[in-house]
């Protein structure tokens, strides 16, 4: 739902259901420390971009700025990684080169709207907990392959789930 000021924003690959529940399984089987602030399985993503706030207003334009084809292809995540903050990730060792130029194609068409976009260098990876410290930090007994088809434009509002505005590229 869009409020009047407009949403917090961002654009991500969203994954199918069965990637869905590898990543809950393989999260499932770690000994979280009671810190530990497990994501909602039905929030597991990988950001391709952070907007922040965004007034509602522009939302026709981003909307047009995202609509491209979508490469179809496969990333395969097989190391865990403790971040700035304590937040447990899973990420993949390689990048296929479609979705890194997917990603920089985005950032492109986002920029030229003068949306703030960060401006490190990407790091995919799909946040399974933050305040996860003290957790030992183990590679996946098998990879997570993770099929990319489409990304998609995210609200996110405090306390609430994910909203799904709309899917590209499919």
């Amino acid at each position: 739902m869009i409020g009047a000021s407009g949403l917090r924003l961002f654009t991500a690959l969203w994954p199918e259901p069965a990637t869905r529940a590898a990543l809950q399984a393989w999260a499932d089987a770690l000994p979280w420390p009671a810190s530990a602030r497990r994501v909602r399985p039905a929030d597991l993503h990988i950001t391709l971009h952070f907007l922040g706030d965004v007034p509602a207003e522009r939302l026709p334009d981003l909307r047009q700025a995202l609509a491209l084809p979508s490469p179809r292809t496969e990333l395969l995540l097989d190391r865990a990684a403790m971040f700035h903050g304590g937040a447990l990730v899973l990420e993949p060792a390689s990048v296929p080169e479609p979705l890194g130029a997917l990603q920089a194609t985005l950032d492109l068409r986002l920029r030229a709207l003068g949306l703030p976009l960060e401006t490190r260098r990407w790091r995919p990876h799909v946040t399974l907990a933050r305040h996860a410290r003290g957790l030992a930090l183990t590679a996946p007994n098998a990879p997570v392959p993770w099929h990319s088809q489409g990304h998609v434009l995210v609200a996110s509002r405090p306390g609430s789930p994910y909203e799904l505005l709309q899917r590209f590229g499919q």
